[in-house]
C-alpha cells in the first residue's frame, strides 16, 4: 500500500511539474492575485454548460411559486454568458431589463459577500428580497441571511464593491451592469420583507 501511495505521488508531481512548465512556456505570466481572479467570473456559471443560473430561467423567480428550468430554444446573451428561458414572453421581459431580474451580485453568494469573500451562489438556494434575487452557498448562509437582512444586504454591497473589481467579464457588460444593480438600495437603508422561498 505504501508503495502505491508513494507511486501516486511521483505520478502528481510529474504531473504538477509539466503543467508548471507549459504554462511557463507559454509565455503567459500573471501574478499570483491576477491568476485567482480570472479563475472567477462575474456572472456564476455552470461549470459543464457555461450557463447562468444553472438553466434556470431568471423570470420564473419572480412570477412562479418555484424557479422553472429554462430551455436552450429561448436563449439570450448578457453578460458575455448565455440565459435560458422557459418562454418567449419570458426572455423578451428579461431582454428589456435584465438587472431587474438577474441575480444580485451575478450570482455570488450574498452571505458569503457580506463576509469579504466570493462563492459561487446556487440556484436552488435563494431569496428575493426589495423584488431582488439573491443567491447562497449553502442553506446556513441563506439562514444567516435572515436573521438579519437589511445588515447582510448593506455588507454585500459591500463586499461586492471591493471584489467585483477583481472578476473577469466581458468589458463593459455585466461587471458595470451587475454593479449598477447591486448599488440599488433603498434610500431609507430599509429592506422590504419577502417569504423566504
Amino acid at each position: 500500500m505504501a508503495a502505491m501511495m508513494r507511486q501516486k505521488r511521483k505520478q502528481n508531481l510529474t504531473i504538477t511539474g509539466l503543467l508548471i512548465a507549459l504554462w511557463l512556456s507559454s509565455g503567459l505570466v500573471l501574478s499570483p492575485a491576477a491568476n485567482a481572479a480570472a479563475l472567477v467570473d462575474a456572472i456564476v456559471t455552470d461549470p459543464l454548460t457555461g450557463v447562468a443560473l444553472e438553466g434556470y430561467d431568471p423570470v420564473s423567480y419572480f412570477t412562479e411559486p418555484e424557479p422553472v428550468q429554462g430551455l436552450a430554444d429561448y436563449e439570450y446573451q448578457w453578460g458575455g454568458v448565455p440565459w435560458y428561458f422557459a418562454s418567449a414572453a419570458n426572455r423578451d421581459v428579461f431582454m428589456r431589463n435584465p438587472e431587474i431580474y438577474a441575480p444580485q451580485f451575478g450570482g455570488h453568494c450574498a452571505t458569503s459577500l457580506s463576509r469579504g469573500y466570493l462563492s459561487d451562489g446556487k440556484p436552488r438556494l435563494y431569496t428575493i428580497v426589495g423584488m431582488k434575487l439573491y443567491l447562497f452557498y449553502s442553506v446556513a448562509n441563506r439562514e444567516a441571511f435572515f436573521k438579519s437582512e437589511d445588515i447582510s444586504v448593506r455588507d454585500a454591497n459591500g463586499g461586492w464593491a471591493r471584489l467585483s473589481g477583481t472578476l473577469t467579464a466581458e468589458e463593459g457588460s455585466v461587471a458595470d451592469a451587475v454593479g449598477k444593480a447591486a448599488d440599488v438600495v433603498p434610500a431609507d437603508g430599509e429592506v422590504a420583507e419577502a417569504a423566504p422561498h
